[in-house]
């Protein structure tokens, strides 16, 4: 090789080591057998790697610069002498994203203490607690940190020692020959499972895991307002991670049990007043109870728990009444309403004596043989607006 080295990269002699790295990716992608297979580009590949294997070594560099041998005399073929990293091949064609890349460099060893998972749990609750809100204490079976080893998996009096095999990098290399030079590659170390560190006597508690699994106590207070699956963060009440490490979230999912007075839809709660005939007719006060009288403050004098809900006469069966602002509090304040839909018992079995009487105002009322009223579907809104627009 007769040519000046940094000419072959197109780099001045005072460039910096990343200046020749990008110098070298350049060419490379240009030059490379796979992308160029002509023979004359090949062998200025060739060239290109061998003073880019000489430029970023800084002892070869300086013997160059001196006017040395960098290749240790000149019958040296390409790819000898200490060689380059396959991952400088790799970093030339995807920027440094390649396994073990970074200019030659690996990935290092793996972090032995991690953050732990996060946790799930199911908690039932009535109705009642959910929309005003409650506090629960849980049992929940989760990974704690070990406390014979505080986290570390050694056992007590020991601790880990660093890994002989991959001298802490927790990867070793793998050197292969081929036309292009030494090809290495990064592969984690079997030792010690990437971690750099070996325990030799592992904790007897966890099996050198930091952690072990254990049942605790928690309280959690569950807001005003939450419906079925609904979650509840806890946070740092998850699993702990392994070798001790912090741990993740706990989430409480929230299961409403079915009321056998009222449902809920969205903030609103629904319920059904059933009323005998003649009380629909002549109209009537009822008593009405509200959902906190499911509670336990309801003994409270300020905690109102009924209603006094009044039925007008001639009411029909199936009407609504809306009682604003009975329903369920909302997680950003305001509430809902109690919708009571009134539903009419018509009697089944009558005696002599109500048969008579029941006759006797049909024919007051002129209703001895109804014909019934026939009357065509009521169309919805968009019916209407549809026979607006076509009128035939």
């Amino acid at each position: 090789m007769t040519q000046d080295l940094y000419e072959l990269l197109g780099v001045s002699r005072d460039a910096d080591d990343a200046t020749i790295k990008k110098a070298y990716r350049g060419l490379a992608r240009q030059l490379h057998p796979d992308v160029n297979p002509d023979p004359a580009t090949q062998e200025k590949f060739k060239e290109v790697s061998r003073a880019y294997e000489v430029l970023s070594d800084p002892q070869k560099r300086a013997a160059y610069d001196r006017g040395g041998d960098p290749f240790g005399g000149g019958a040296a073929g390409f790819g000898q002498g200490q060689g380059f990293s396959f991952t400088d091949i790799m970093d030339a064609f995807f920027g440094g994203n390649a396994p073990g890349g970074g200019g030659g460099q690996g990935r290092g060893p793996r972090q032995r203490v991690r953050r732990g998972q996060d946790a799930l749990i199911r908690l039932d609750v009535e109705l009642a607690e959910a929309a005003f809100g409650t506090t629960k204490d849980l049992k929940v079976d989760t990974a704690v940190v070990c406390t014979t080893c505080h986290g570390d998996g050694a056992s007590p009096g020991t601790k880990p020692v660093t890994c002989e095999t991959c001298r802490g990098a927790g990867e070793v290399a793998q050197v292969q020959r081929s036309f292009l030079g030494e090809i290495r590659t990064l592969r984690p170390c079997a030792a010690c499972r990437g971690f750099g560190q070996i325990i030799p006597d592992p904790c007897r508690e966890c099996s050198g895991d930091g952690r072990v699994r254990s049942r605790r106590n928690l309280t959690v207070k569950i807001p005003a307002g939450v419906d079925h699956g609904t979650r509840v963060q806890l946070s740092e009440q998850g699993e702990v991670g392994p070798g001790g490490g912090p741990p993740g979230d706990l989430y409480v999912e929230i299961h409403v049990d079915a009321h056998p007075t009222f449902t809920r839809h969205g903030n609103d709660l629904h319920c059904t007043v059933t009323l005998p005939m003649t009380a629909a007719a002549l109209g009537a006060t009822l008593t009405l109870p509200l959902l906190e009288a499911d509670l336990d403050t309801a003994e409270d004098s300020e905690v109102r728990t009924d209603y006094d809900l009044e039925v007008k006469p001639g009411t029909q069966s199936g009407s609504e009444q809306v009682l604003r602002g009975f329903g369920v509090p909302g997680l950003r304040g305001g509430r809902g309403d109690l919708i009571v839909t009134v539903v009419v018992d018509t009697p089944t079995r009558l005696d002599e004596r109500q048969e008579e009487l029941l006759r006797e105002l049909a024919a007051i009322r002129g209703e001895e043989s109804p014909d019934g009223a026939v009357r065509a579907p009521q169309k919805s809104v968009f019916g209407r607006l549809r026979d607006a627009f076509n009128p035939h």
